[in-house]
């Protein structure tokens, strides 16, 4: 087996030879992941942990670029038959996952198999619902979950004259403190979004207990149409469109691009990631806040709860069943409750179980950081419905670009909201349709 090799100066011949044996004496784990920068040294650490509690396993993480580009370069290695054991997919790539047979180890018979621990009700109710069959079986392993949050400039808010420590809870509170902000001189935006299909769409959805998709978006079958062309949805497009006009919203870019409009001190509220916190807190020099999304409050049941973004961690077949022992083990490794704390505290991401979250809080951890307990209590708020248990609807990464593409033409002028949206529909039913016949 392969291994890497540090000579130092004065290292004996012999001492090699034995690094090397011990080197190879230990069962490799390739782990391929999309945390690039801060978040791949971050989990390098999580593999590095694990390896030093034994030695009969390593775990090597491996970055192969972006969610989209890891999810289909593990596809193609697993046709060459050269697949890692551990793939992190993002959450749109579950229904892709899910319906590969013969491709994946589901976790839970991966733990049952090998005799690990692995409760699914120690994790959080809105992380379990996403990857778990229908009959509650846990499919791929939770890892770095998140959920979007509203951050926002209380430098830029008192300046303004507006309260701080109270951050707006409604849309209308958002838009009229925006108003405020920009009729001050504190800033030249009111709102900013990143991501803006999974914040303004999918969670728009979620926490107004309205569907995205038919058949409970899709985790009902693959039948599933899309249905955010509703009345709330042009009704809410239609008004970040008035906004933009105004210089209330300002478009920034579909992902996390419209981060600068926030650091600069431009925009005085931007709503994005809870794993962006990170971001923020190294890029900014004012104090922010963190918020709760805003909501339509004439919209019965809402606010329901959010929906998680970020990735879990699949297992591929075809290796050997020593080494699931060692996936296994590893698993365990990571639900145990100070790894996962550490992993949160570390990254923004969500702690994905309970424990985790309690022993965050004795150490003190939120009261230190103000707004770091936002996004597990936005998730809570409510036991999840079929509305905001999540998404597991195929082809959705695609789905995401046609939702982008027509939500650019409004932001432009060259559509209205309810063109777009219906177009976005269509496209999207098409795409559906396509995965349906696909694997159906």
């Amino acid at each position: 087996m392969s291994f890497t090799r540090t000579i130092l100066a004065g290292t004996s011949a012999t001492a090699i030879l034995l690094a090397a044996g011990a080197a190879s004496a230990q069962t490799q784990l390739q782990w391929w992941h999309a945390m690039g920068g801060e978040l791949g040294e971050k989990t390098a650490a999580v593999a590095a942990g694990f390896n030093a509690t034994q030695d009969e396993y390593e775990v090597v993480p491996v970055y192969r670029g972006n969610y989209t580009e890891t999810m289909t370069g593990a596809i193609a290695a697993f046709r060459a038959r050269e697949q890692p054991h551990i793939v992190q997919v993002f959450e749109v790539g579950t229904a892709t996952m899910m319906a590969a047979q013969g491709a994946i180890y589901p976790v839970y018979q991966l733990m049952q198999d090998h005799g690990q621990n692995f409760d699914p009700s120690e994790y959080l109710p809105s992380v379990v619902g996403y990857y778990a069959d229908p009959e509650g079986n846990m499919l791929s392993m939770p890892f770095n979950s998140s959920t979007p949050v509203m951050y926002y400039n209380k430098d830029v808010f008192e300046a303004a004259g507006l309260d701080p420590e109270t951050a707006p809870q409604t849309w209308d509170e958002v838009v009229a403190a925006s108003r405020a902000i920009i009729e001050s001189g504190a800033a030249t935006c009111g709102f900013t979004t990143g991501w803006q299909s999974w914040v303004q769409i999918e969670n728009f959805s979620a926490y107004h207990d309205v569907p995205l998709a038919t058949l409970d978006n899709g985790f009902n079958g693959l039948g599933t149409e899309f249905a955010f062309n509703s009345d709330l949805h042009v009704r809410h497009i239609s008004n970040m469109k008035g906004w933009a006009d105004e210089g209330v919203f300002k478009y920034g870019g579909r992902q996390s691009d419209s981060a600068p409009l926030f650091y600069s001190g431009e925009c005085a509220i931007y709503m994005n990631s809870s794993a962006a916190q990170a971001g923020v807190n190294a890029n900014t020099d004012f104090e922010v806040g963190v918020a709760m999304l805003p909501y339509y409050d004439d919209v019965p049941g809402a606010p329901q709860n959010s929906i998680i973004g970020g990735a879990t961690l699949w297992v591929l077949q075809g290796h050997e069943a020593e080494e699931y022992e060692g996936v296994a083990a590893f698993f365990e490794y990571l639900s145990q409750p100070d790894v996962q704390a550490q992993w949160h505290q570390d990254t923004g991401y969500l702690p994905i179980t309970q424990a985790a979250f309690e022993l965050s809080e004795s150490q003190g951890f939120y009261a230190q950081n103000p707004g770091t307990d936002v996004s597990v209590r936005q998730m809570t708020l409510n036991e999840p419905t079929g509305n905001s248990r999540g998404l597991r609807l195929g082809n959705f990464v695609q789905i995401r670009d046609v939702i982008n593409e027509e939500l650019e033409l409004v932001w432009s002028g060259q559509k209205t909201p309810k063109e777009a949206l219906d177009t976005a529909v269509e496209r999207g039913n098409a795409l559906l349709r396509q995965f349906e016949a696909d694997n159906g």
